[in-house]
């Protein structure tokens, strides 16, 4: 097929615009893919989403872990156009799974179910601090408030921030690998 794609672009009888949504770079045409990033936790789901091109990741929303969770996703996946979803994978710190890598695996295998998209595995730790560093940490925001340290409102795009940090490391080590 894709060589029935290149030979109709060389011989201009198509337009390479009639391919952007394949997601590929063929002959010189960069062919856009959005990527979604996801940060899956026990209470809130952190979710970002790539640029069209798929070079940048930015912070998209943060979605409770409730039973709505499958269907909020599967809509921002129409709704973004999403060609690949891209999971944080729950490992502890000696390469084990962690205390929720059974309902992340659960969730993965739903998500590929109903959105017919595959779902990869990019390896984080301490995405989740990594994002409050850069949003000046939360326990400083409340600090001198009298708020007890459990007793603080987390950042409300947090989990966002730490979903982009998971999606962006996916996107800049498989650009390393095509390069």
């Amino acid at each position: 097929m894709w060589m029935y794609v290149c030979l109709h672009i060389l011989s201009k009888k198509c337009s390479p615009a009639i391919f952007l949504h394949c997601g590929l770079h063929v002959m010189g045409y960069t062919l856009h893919m959005r990527y979604l990033g996801i940060d899956f936790g026990s209470k809130r789901v952190g979710v970002a989403l790539s640029d069209e091109s798929g070079t940048l990741a930015f912070p998209y929303s943060v979605l409770p872990n409730d039973k709505t969770l499958l269907s909020a996703v599967e809509q921002i996946v129409k709704e973004q156009k999403v060609k690949l979803v891209v999971m944080g994978e729950s490992k502890d710190f000696a390469g084990k799974d962690n205390l929720i890598a059974k309902d992340a695996e659960e969730f993965r295998k739903a998500l590929e179910k109903c959105t017919h998209k595959k779902v990869e595995y990019e390896p984080e730790f301490l995405t989740s601090v990594q994002a409050g560093r850069r949003h000046g940490r939360r326990q400083e925001e409340s600090r001198g408030t009298g708020q007890r340290a459990r007793d603080r409102k987390p950042n409300d795009m947090l989990d966002a921030s730490a979903a982009a940090i998971i999606l962006q490391s996916y996107l800049d080590r498989n650009r390393q690998t095509k390069v």
